[in-house]
């Protein structure tokens, strides 16, 4: 619509008339033109005001906005029809009342001039609110509705919760059946070693990867020693168990085949 306000502008600022008929002429067809903006506007204002676009944050300002331009287009067709009612016609006198002469025709113009002049400036301007008011609209819209995806995606990654490996999540599911972590000696060495309820295998490492990422914590009030300390699956680590479990990846090898040597034979 930005467009349209724009050209109707244009025509509005370089018109060129003669009061009376010729300036009926051209004045008729702007004054239309105006009407079914405001008309068009007044559509898409109510479009809007029924749309789910109503619920994304931002989206009054763009209403008041819409109103705005229907308001201004309204006001540039009252500036065009002032320029109607100003312009000087021609029609002939009631009964008694002498006829125009040339000079009281050329007073008449002259004093009709800077009126219709000033109704069509005030036309202009209007015109240009309209035009600017639906550029900001455009912008204001689309980054309303960008910013409105972006939070949406937001909300569903950290809704989906993290990525995890085939292997961290079945350590995941295994420890949130229950384990324990505890040390033990190995040659004389303290070992730190992960436990499970079920039996499954979990090494240190990929406990200790699950924990960096909060997805598993454990009881430090006991000793890692006497009993080992409970280990429990955070509020994380359900959201990430609640996703399907990963596929591992297929590593291809690729064969190569016997390459095929070509014996030259000898000359005959």
């Amino acid at each position: 619509m930005a467009s349209d306000f724009e050209a109707l502008k244009a025509r509005v600022r370089d018109i060129s008339y003669t009061p009376g008929t010729d300036a009926l002429r051209h004045i008729s067809p702007l004054l239309l033109q105006a009407q079914d903006l405001t008309a068009t506007a007044l559509v898409r204002l109510t479009a809007l005001d029924n749309s789910t676009y109503t619920n994304i944050a931002g989206s009054r300002a763009s209403l008041e906005l819409m109103a705005s331009v229907v308001s201004s287009s309204s006001l540039a067709g009252t500036d065009l029809a002032h320029v109607v009612l100003a312009n000087p016609y021609e029609g002939t006198q009631f009964a008694g009342y002498p006829a125009d002469n040339e000079a009281v025709r050329t007073v008449r113009h002259a004093e009709a001039i800077p009126q219709m002049n000033s109704h069509l400036d005030d036309a202009v301007h209007q015109l240009d609110l309209c035009a600017t008011g639906c550029h900001y609209l455009a912008h204001g819209i689309t980054e309303d509705l960008t910013a409105a995806q972006e939070h949406k995606t937001a909300v569903a990654q950290q809704t989906a919760g993290p990525t995890l490996t085939p292997t961290q999540h079945d350590a995941l599911t295994a420890l949130n059946g229950g384990g324990y972590l505890y040390e033990s000696t190995t040659r004389g060495l303290g070992v730190t070693r992960v436990t499970t309820n079920d039996g499954t295998r979990v090494s240190i490492a990929t406990y200790r990867a699950l924990a960096k990422r909060g997805l598993v914590t454990h009881d430090t009030s006991t000793s890692l020693w006497a009993g080992g300390q409970k280990i429990s699956v955070t509020e994380q680590g359900q959201q990430a168990l609640a996703q399907p479990r990963p596929a591992a990846r297929l590593a291809t090898q690729v064969a190569a085949g016997p390459k095929t040597v070509v014996a030259q034979g000898a000359r005959r």
